[in-house]
């Protein structure tokens, strides 16, 4: 798998060149961080990009005036909810993480700075990149990816669903560009021309509410060929009627489900 600039700006056209260029030039810490297949990647980019504004801060917004006196994160010193805001690419929020963060960081790159003594460094790559994929191993994320699971992926970041639909459109942005285009996932099979069933009913009811006119009866025909094909030539696929995660991805954020 391979990360370009290109890739990243597909994702977010606003993406800020210095993270752009921090993901690209650092992304061999990616897989060693044991995110290595292609479904696991578009989860962890999906969350990034959220996280960080659209690939735009390696800085929460907020002042962090807000974590003041949290215990749980560890913040017991005055000042310590400005000095460790979030910061990284899943921004890293508290003098706890913070300090567990230098301690992971660390088995990957042992001349990482002490980030609880140098919380600015956190903005900085490849140590922002770094902080993201220690805290993906930390909740061992890659169980809920390898599921597909989006909801057990963003509550274990974020707490709950905040951004939820946020996060799917960025999900399906990055399937189409990094997922194999024959292959299925836990959400979606491979579909064929030919095939029928309830997988090909769902397929059409998307094709429809993408705007494309099919009739909902469960055989993969002719017209749903044609509506299939038209997708995917619009939009720069292998133009041969096989749905598979690629087309999937670009079709859910085509209809109302994306």
């Amino acid at each position: 798998m391979n990360i370009t600039a290109s890739n990243i700006r597909e994702m977010s056209r606003t993406a800020a060149p210095r993270i752009v260029d921090g993901i690209v030039t650092n992304q061999q810490d990616i897989a060693r961080g044991g995110i290595d297949t292609p479904l696991r990647l578009c989860h962890f980019m999906a969350q990034l990009a959220h996280e960080s504004a659209h690939f735009g801060v390696t800085r929460e917004f907020a002042s962090g005036a807000a974590y003041e006196g949290r215990r749980d994160l560890g913040n017991t010193h005055e000042g310590d909810g400005k000095r460790y805001r979030g910061r990284g690419l899943i921004q890293t929020t508290g003098r706890a993480n913070y300090r567990e963060a230098t301690v992971e960081i660390r088995r990957l790159h042992p001349d990482a700075p002490d980030f609880e003594a140098e919380p600015l460094a956190l903005e900085e790559f490849p140590w922002a990149l770094l902080a993201g994929i220690t805290y993906w191993q930390r909740r061992n994320l890659n169980r809920h990816a390898d599921r597909d699971d989006l909801r057990a992926i963003t509550r274990g970041i974020n707490g709950g669903l905040n951004g939820f639909e946020d996060r799917k459109r960025y999900l399906g942005k990055a399937k189409a560009i990094w997922m194999e285009p024959h292959v299925e996932t836990a959400s979606h099979p491979v579909l064929r021309p030919g095939d029928q069933g309830n997988d090909v009913l769902d397929l059409q009811n998307e094709l429809i509410d993408a705007g494309f006119r099919v009739t909902a009866d469960g055989d993969f025909g002719a017209h749903t060929k044609e509506a299939v094909v038209d997708l995917q030539t619009r939009h720069g696929l292998d133009a041969d009627g096989i749905v598979g995660a690629r087309t999937w991805a670009v079709l859910m954020l085509k209809s109302s489900n994306g």
